[in-house]
């Protein structure tokens, strides 16, 4: 899932759950507010997303801010390694946008 220390993409699943959790947030709020976001294009249910959580810790990219809350609703935030990550990601897909603007428009300038 994600990607690796040197290499891959971030699955689109995985960016959101990183790009949300820069702030505190339960599974159930996360799983409403992606869903919102992407006006339903990408719908996490509860095993995919525990799932997510539970590789995202192993890997020290999120992590739970009170392990045993009074509501047993658990908070999720980015650490400061998955926010790297994160910003390497935002980085590659920002060159990828402006090389396909490029190409596009090149093409668009050639054309008869």
């Amino acid at each position: 899932m994600g990607r690796t220390a040197n290499s891959g993409a971030l699955t689109e699943s995985v960016f959101y759950i990183l790009l949300l959790l820069h702030k505190p947030a339960h599974g159930y709020a996360l799983m409403k507010d992606i869903a919102e976001m992407t006006a339903g294009r990408v719908n996490l249910g509860a095993g995919s997303l525990y799932g997510a959580f539970d590789t995202l810790q192993k890997k020290g990219w999120i992590k739970a801010l009170d392990e045993h809350p009074k509501d047993r609703r658990i908070e999720y935030i980015i650490t400061s390694t998955g926010k790297e990550f994160f910003e390497k990601e935002l980085i590659r897909l920002e060159e990828m946008l402006q090389n396909a603007k490029k190409v596009k428009e090149d093409t668009n300038e050639n054309k008869y």
